[in-house]
């Protein structure tokens, strides 16, 4: 088992026995995930994907990453929220944050459409500049406006650079497998395109070709990815005592004592874009119905410098899950200093992972000592396999939760808002935005 559920740390916080009081709930909602008969049941083609995966587009998949690599400087990966975080956690997580920094025989990868900022546009630009490109852009309608705006940019580039037939060949679409204008667009000037299945929700889909292609473009190993995904499924699958179930369990229990805010905590900065993607899968997922546990993180020791204060003190109204990986392969050690200024000879010749695990073991005493509850996921390595593995425990471990907190997991009508005001005050035609437009000028 690649990740395992440590409780050690919750013991003057919650009971063996009062969690154990919540497995009959959690066994009601893995139930409801597992037969289908829940909100959102039409979108649970992820429960089983690890293994009914469609083995022949895996295969083209893989055969456009290698033509990715030797077509390319750099390759460029469009979408938002679900379209791009997993992909994005994924290639930092396995190869690192500074992935475009290292040496490798792989293209550099960046990440455009994820929002409206002009400047970040603008640089991604002036990086492209007299480099091969190639793109994908992700999206299951073509419509949604950042990604869409994005394509349209580096489509006009790639036409230009080189010419419609020569861009063709350097597009790749992820999108729906019939219909809307980006798959309407691809078949028209014939990109290759992947599907995004229809019964998979956007923050759902990394293990689907929306991830994988840009994993794989990234030298990851994705058939090891979806084996780590294929063994948490064995593992958790149906199973109401399952560390899975447990942590959702235990989260619920906090929610219910009045703890609303769930800080996820990695001592490694490879960790910083899963953190982002499981924000989303929580946040996402959980926040409607005026209900929900709100999803934050940190990124220790670093962050023990600037909101160490406040979880140690602050409010009480938070827990932290803390993802432990037990062996990343560093090798950074700590040198002797024959002047030792900084007084640190004590533990000269010691790793920086066994440093950094001493930090986490002392954080986690300190935070438990000062009134936050922490529980501990422990993590093997930080392979395909150990990634695939994880986010399928937290996929499961969301589903579970939501359905026992009376939620539908798998919605997200209150994203809508923000886009319906956008889309008047930018004088989108139609009536109903010409009507909306006018209230909302009125009131800023």
């Amino acid at each position: 088992m690649a990740l395992k559920l440590n409780e050690k740390y919750l013991s003057a916080f919650v009971s063996k026995d009062e969690i154990d009081a919540m497995l009959p709930e959690a066994e009601k909602a893995v139930n409801t995930l597992v037969n289908g008969t829940g909100a959102g049941s039409d979108f649970l083609g992820w429960v089983d994907l690890p293994v009914n995966y469609d083995r022949a587009e895996l295969a083209a998949i893989e055969k456009a990453a290698e033509k990715i690599k030797k077509s390319c400087d750099i390759f460029v990966v469009i979408g938002i929220g679900g379209s791009y975080l997993g992909a994005r956690a994924a290639i930092e997580f396995v190869k690192s944050p500074l992935y475009n920094n290292l040496k490798k025989d792989t293209p550099d990868i960046y990440f455009a459409g994820n929002g409206l900022s002009g400047n970040a546009l603008d640089e991604l630009l002036s990086i492209c500049e007299g480099r091969d490109i190639c793109v994908n852009v992700i999206s299951k309608s073509g419509t949604t406006t950042e990604p869409a705006i994005a394509f349209r940019v580096f489509r006009e580039l790639l036409e230009k650079k080189y010419g419609e037939a020569g861009a063709k060949e350097r597009i790749f679409a992820t999108t729906d497998k019939a219909k809307g204008s980006l798959k309407t667009l691809s078949d028209k000037k014939g990109y290759q395109t992947f599907v995004v299945p229809d019964d998979v929700g956007g923050r759902y889909s990394v293990l689907t070709a929306v991830g994988l292609l840009p994993i794989a473009v990234a030298g990851c190993d994705i058939r090891k990815m979806l084996d780590g995904a294929a063994a948490a499924r064995e593992a958790l699958k149906g199973k109401a005592d399952s560390d899975c179930a447990r942590y959702a369990c235990i989260r619920n229990y906090f929610y219910r004592k009045g703890k609303a805010i769930e800080i996820l905590a990695c001592y490694h900065s490879f960790f910083t874009m899963t953190a982002e993607w499981w924000k989303q899968l929580f946040g996402e997922s959980e926040g409607k119905d005026g209900k929900g546990i709100f999803p934050a993180s940190v990124i220790f020791s670093t962050d023990l410098h600037s909101m160490g204060q406040m979880i140690q003190q602050g409010t009480r109204n938070i827990f932290e899950t803390v993802v432990d990986i037990a062996e990343t392969g560093a090798k950074a050690v700590v040198p002797n200093d024959a002047e030792n200024l900084d007084g640190l000879n004590f533990i000269a010749g010691e790793s920086l992972n066994s440093v950094n695990r001493k930090a986490f073991q002392a954080t986690a005493l300190a935070h438990s000592d000062g009134g936050v509850p922490n529980i501990v996921l422990e993590l093997d390595t930080k392979t395909e396999y150990d990634f695939g593995y994880m986010v399928y425990f937290f996929e499961t471990a969301c589903a579970i939760s939501g359905y026992m907190l009376g939620v539908n997991p798998f919605d997200q009508p209150g994203v809508e808002g923000y886009k319906k005001n956008m889309y008047a005050l930018l004088g989108k035609p139609g009536a109903e935005n010409e009507a909306r437009r006018a209230e909302l000028l009125k009131r800023l």
